[in-house]
């Protein structure tokens, strides 16, 4: 590999030692572990961390030093395997072959598009995979249709953040300077570490979300960085002596924003140099800012007034401040806002594409500029028929996906036309990771004529719709790319080594490949079997190696050379900092942002064009106390999801035993003063419920969270019961995402109340009885 190793070494006692990345499946985001993969005679036999590798310097998560028990979980699928549709809901799958499947599934696919149209297929992608990049391409360029649906109602998660970048900055997006793309990290030249880091709505430590390697604040920190957290909770970051907690009221997070902008306003605190060159509309959104006077937001969001200036104070003053952004913009109708005013504070701070402020990239490279072309593999008339596009230009123009929402609503309506076919893609959506009210999700898939589940275990989505399961391979059984932020902004770039083969076992791009070459083969021309049909290993192994030779190739090496590269830093390849100066921003090559006006726009010409506020603005959510007062004495709490544990990603990893035993239940954080109030002790079965449903979780009592909130666990599902309908693993019995509402979105289409809606609580005998 890369620092002078090899990337593959037989040792004395005969086991092979493969230095990779790790990415997914089994789930994981892209922060790509340098590790060691250790098998003999073909098997497992564990997972180390690379000490070698310059990023994560040896350190890997939980999850991956588990892959040999997910690897050889006694309920992992490694063959494919069918059952007849009338069986839907049982288990009564037979294992099958994969010609058999590709002959079948192939012959289903030209079905439907030569006696529906293409566009009666449906793909359904899940959040923060490999698949991300592939299920784009499967759903686009193999099955040629446009429907490529991601469930979260309102794409709340990272899609809102990715495209308000793309609007309002032109750029891709926007990441904290940890230095990832420096080969020298924090000691390089180059390098400038952040005297404070805003860490937003995230907790970088066991999300690690898209690329950001979140145990760089640990780094950081030991380097004298201070953190701002602003979170209803106060985490592991910001803890620590000397660091700032704002303790936001869930979903109000833009009225702090623009509080803290108008101070920076009133004090005269910000970067004027910067700010008059490239921020678009900047009087206008010092008019904007000043109607959230910081007494007013104060009452908004329930943080002191006192703190609120300390911070303002910081941020206008102190070099370099780092930004760090999560999942609280996208999972809050409010969230478009939100994002649009985080890039113009991060711009007054004079933190945009400098040392230890954010990075840059383009709008999409690579793999992530690759998936997006597939779409050329249709005429625009079908393109045209995508569900939701035409209604929700500002979630479409940044998407290349339907509008959730739209799509369950056209799934129950058959309007306007009806769906046939439907792909899961490493897609359990049905556990609380996407679907709100999951459900009605339920019931209209059943409408589903034929389904194809490809996925590493079976699942409860699996279970109720599957017609074909297709194994998936993971990150440790196939070769591939990790890329941070799926191009968008790549910090790094490694490659996963293929280490070992579990049966029959396929990664997401030989699925693509294979089923391309039998439904497409002009846009899928590497895989070549020898009789031009059936399976061919060989050739499919080739293939894999020339496609991502193919996308090297801009970087100037191919598979080969990547492999032995080990790791791709583009500061070791002409990185610039202040791209904007430089035109390396623009398509035109002139300096600036590549927005309509070349600069960021506080004033967004494209939202004005959807009829959308072209500032910022807070607005209260749906279903608050506040603005459902009607309903305050029933449901008085707040409840809030998502946040990330070590055992897990997401609905991954409960059958694991070792990772069981750290998170042996669903759990429910709420405030001391909340559990005595509400007769709850620490361990006891609460259900937390409100206007939509209801869910249990074993009660964490704990001071980190604010009083009258109540932050659920999310992706539950409990494989060791009964995986039939109708308990579907039970599936139903601590769904967070029933308490959602459906299509509770903003005016853009994106972002849903998933971390903030009204509800209530109450003790339990267990997770069955009352």
């Amino acid at each position: 590999m890369a620092y002078g190793k090899q990337w593959q070494t037989v040792m004395e006692d005969g086991t092979v030692v493969t230095r990779s990345n790790t990415w997914s499946p089994p789930g994981s985001h892209p922060v790509g572990y340098g590790v060691k993969v250790v098998t003999k005679d073909g098997e497992l036999i564990r997972i180390e961390g690379d000490d070698d590798n310059p990023i994560t310097t040896g350190r890997v998560n939980a999850m991956n030093l588990a892959l040999r028990e997910y690897t050889y979980a006694p309920s992992r699928i490694i063959h494919p395997m069918k059952r007849d549709y009338a069986d839907r809901g049982k288990d009564k799958w037979v294992q099958t072959t994969w010609d058999e499947a590709l002959d079948t599934i192939c012959e289903k696919v030209r079905y439907f598009q030569e006696t529906y149209g293409p566009e009666s297929i449906v793909c359904f992608g899940g959040t923060g995979r490999e698949a991300c990049i592939f299920y784009y391409a499967l759903t686009f360029s193999v099955l040629q249709s446009p429907n490529c649906c991601y469930t979260q109602s309102g794409w709340s998660c990272y899609g809102p953040r990715c495209s308000i970048s793309d609007y309002v900055l032109g750029a891709g997006y926007p990441e904290l300077d940890y230095a990832g793309h420096l080969p020298g990290s924090y000691q390089d030249p180059r390098y400038e570490v952040p005297k404070y880091i805003v860490v937003w709505g995230k907790e970088p430590l066991p999300s690690n979300g898209d690329g950001f390697f979140g145990h760089c604040l640990v780094d950081l920190m030991k380097l004298g960085t201070k953190i701002i957290s602003i979170d209803p909770r106060i985490t592991w970051v910001g803890a620590h002596d000397g660091n700032i907690n704002l303790q936001v009221r869930p979903q109000t997070d833009t009225a702090l924003a623009l509080a803290i902008m108008n101070l920076m306003f009133e004090n005269d605190e910000y970067d004027h140099e910067f700010a008059e060159k490239w921020i678009y509309g900047l009087d206008e959104i010092k008019e904007r800012a000043a109607e959230y006077p910081v007494d007013k937001v104060a009452e908004i969001t329930t943080v002191p007034a006192e703190d609120i200036k300390r911070v303002a104070h910081i941020i206008g003053t102190e070099r370099p401040v780092g930004w760090a952004w999560g999942l609280a913009f996208d999972q809050n109708k409010n969230g478009v806002q939100l994002s649009q005013a985080f890039i113009i504070l991060a711009a007054l701070a004079g933190s945009i594409d400098r040392p230890g402020g954010l990075t840059l990239g383009p709008p999409s490279a690579l793999l992530g500029k690759w998936r997006m072309e597939q779409r050329g593999a249709m005429e625009d008339s079908v393109w045209e028929k995508r569900i939701g596009a035409a209604a929700w230009p500002g979630l479409s123009t940044g998407m290349a996906t339907t509008q959730p929402d739209e799509t369950l609503n056209t799934m129950e309506s058959d309007e306007p036309y009806a769906l046939k076919m439907g792909w899961f893609n490493s897609s359990n959506f049905l556990t609380p990771t996407c679907s709100a009210q999951p459900k009605r999700w339920h019931k209209a898939l059943q409408k589903l004529e034929f389904v194809v589940v490809q996925d590493l275990t079976m699942t409860p989505t699996a279970m109720a719709v599957g017609d074909y399961f297709l194994p998936m391979a993971t990150w440790a059984e196939h070769n591939g790319i990790v890329l941070t932020h799926y191009g968008r902004n790549t910090v790094f770039m490694g490659p996963m080594n293929k280490a070992l083969q579990v049966g029959e076992c396929k990664s997401d791009v030989e699925i693509c490949l294979m089923f391309g070459q039998r439904l497409n083969p002009g846009w899928w021309p590497w895989y070549k079997p020898a009789d031009g049909k059936s399976l061919d290993l060989d050739a499919l192994a080739t293939a894999v190696e020339d496609f991502y030779s193919d996308q090297l190739k801009e970087l100037g090496f191919d598979w080969k050379t990547f492999q032995e590269l080990g790791l791709y830093q583009p500061g070791a390849h002409g990185f610039e900092y202040e791209k904007y100066e430089k035109g390396l921003l623009r398509f035109d090559g002139e300096p600036g942002f590549n927005t309509i006006t070349g600069q960021i726009e506080a004033y967004s010409i494209l939202y004005e064009s959807w009829g959308e506020d072209p500032l910022p603005y807070y607005e209260e959510p749906n279903y608050s106390p506040i603005s459902k007062p009607e309903f305050a004495g029933q449901y008085p709490l707040i409840s809030t999801s998502g946040s990330r544990r070590y055992s897990s990603f997401h609905s991954e990893h409960r059958h694991v035993p070792s990772l069981r035993q750290i998170d042996p239940w669903p759990w429910v954080q709420l405030n001391p003063q909340t559990a005595e109030e509400y007769g709850i002790t620490d361990g006891d079965w609460c259900e937390v419920y409100n206007m939509f449903g209801e869910a249990r979780f074993k009660a964490e009592v704990t001071p980190v969270i604010k009083p009258g909130i109540l932050n659920c666990a999310h992706g539950w599902w409990f494989p060791e019961q009964d995986g039939e309908e109708p308990n579907l693993f039970g599936v139903w019995k601590s769904n967070f995402n029933s308490l959602v509402p459906h299509f509770n979105v903003g005016k853009l289409g994106f972002g849903a109340p998933y971390k903030g809606v009204m509800c209530n609580v109450r003790r339990v005998r267990s997770l069955d009885q009352d």
